[in-house]
C-alpha cells in the first residue's frame, strides 16, 4: 500500500507560521529601541552620564582629548549632530558662553542641564573657586551632577527609570568611596598650598583644606614681575613642583620649576576615565605635598 506524502502538516505549520508571526512582531520592537543621543561638554561629564545611563545612551563629548576647553570652537559635524541629540550636559566653560545660543537654536527640543555653579551653597562671600567651571575635580560635586543627569534621563525615557536608578547608586558608591580614599590621603599633610599653571583645582582645593597658587590669571601667562613674585612665593612655600594640564603651554611652569630647582608634573582634570584619573591625581598631590 503507497503512502501519500502531504506538505501540510497541521500542527506544524501552524506553530511555524505563530513563529513567524512573533518573529515579525518583535523586529520592530528591537529596532525601536534606540539609545537616548547625550552630548556632553568634556571628558568627565560624558563618563558620568555613561555611567548612569548604560546601554541606553550614546554619549558624545563636545571637547576632544588635547583640545583646549577655553578656545574650542565646535566643528561643523557636530554641530549637525547636534540637531539629533535629546540631551546636552554643560559645564558653563568658556567656549559655551559664545556657543550655547547657536547650539540651542541648532535643536529647540533638546534639553540642557548643568552648569559651573553646581556647588550653590548659598554663601555671601566669593570663594576662591567661583570662577573655576571644573566642580567635577570634587566628587562630592560630581555626585550632584550625577543626580541632575539622572533627573533627566528619567524624564526623557522613564520607561528604563530603573535602570538609570541602579546605575546612579552604583555611581555614587564609587564617588563617595573615593571621596572618602581622598580625605584620608590629605588629612594629615605638612604642605597644604600647590602650585599650579591654569587654576583648575579650586573645588578640589575647597573640598580636601588645600590652596592652589596659580601660574595663569584668566587665560593670561605672567609677565616679568609677576613671574618674580611667584617664584618668591614658591620658595618661601617650598614648594617643589608644578603641575600642568596636558592642554597647555608649559613654558611659564618650566620657568618656574628651574628658578625653584623643582620639577613639572601633568595632571589633567579633564580625563575620560574620570574615577580612576582622580585616584592618580590625589596620589600625586599628596606625595608632592608630604
Amino acid at each position: 500500500m503507497r503512502h501519500e506524502h502531504t506538505l501540510w502538516n497541521p500542527q506544524g505549520d501552524i506553530f511555524v507560521i505563530r513563529a513567524i508571526l512573533l518573529a515579525g512582531l518583535l523586529i520592530p520592537a528591537v529596532a525601536g529601541a534606540t539609545q537616548l543621543e547625550v552630548f556632553t561638554t568634556v571628558l568627565p561629564l560624558q563618563s558620568l552620564a555613561e555611567k548612569i545611563g548604560g546601554e541606553h545612551v550614546n554619549v558624545t563629548s563636545m571637547v576632544q582629548p588635547g583640545d583646549d576647553p577655553h578656545t574650542f570652537s565646535p566643528t561643523s559635524q557636530q554641530i549637525a549632530k547636534l540637531a539629533q541629540a535629546d540631551l546636552y550636559i554643560t559645564a558653563g566653560i568658556q567656549f559655551e558662553k559664545v556657543w550655547m545660543d547657536r547650539i540651542e537654536s541648532t535643536n529647540p527640543e533638546m534639553e540642557i542641564i548643568g552648569d559651573s555653579d553646581e556647588d550653590d551653597h548659598g554663601h555671601d562671600h566669593k570663594h576662591e573657586h567661583e570662577l573655576d567651571p571644573h566642580p567635577w575635580t570634587s566628587p562630592l560635586l560630581a555626585m550632584k551632577m550625577a543626580d541632575t543627569i539622572y533627573n533627566a534621563l528619567i524624564k526623557l525615557d522613564p520607561a528604563n527609570s530603573n535602570q538609570y536608578d541602579e546605575n546612579r547608586r552604583s555611581l555614587q558608591a564609587e564617588l563617595s568611596l573615593l571621596d572618602q580614599e581622598i580625605q584620608e590621603q590629605m588629612q594629615n599633610l605638612k604642605q597644604r598650598k600647590f602650585m599650579v599653571f591654569h587654576p583648575a583645582w579650586g573645588h578640589f582645593a575647597e573640598q580636601y583644606g588645600l590652596i592652589q597658587i596659580p601660574i595663569e590669571h584668566e587665560g593670561k601667562e605672567p609677565g616679568a614681575r609677576a613671574l618674580v613674585e611667584l617664584i618668591r612665593e614658591a620658595k618661601k612655600e617650598n614648594i617643589k613642583v608644578i603641575f600642568v594640564q596636558p592642554q597647555f603651554s608649559r613654558r611659564a611652569a618650566e620657568q618656574v620649576a628651574d628658578a625653584i630647582d623643582g620639577r613639572v608634573v601633568p595632571i589633567d582634570p579633564l580625563s575620560a576615565d574620570y574615577i580612576n584619573n582622580m585616584k592618580k591625581i590625589s596620589q600625586q598631590l599628596s606625595e608632592t605635598l608630604q
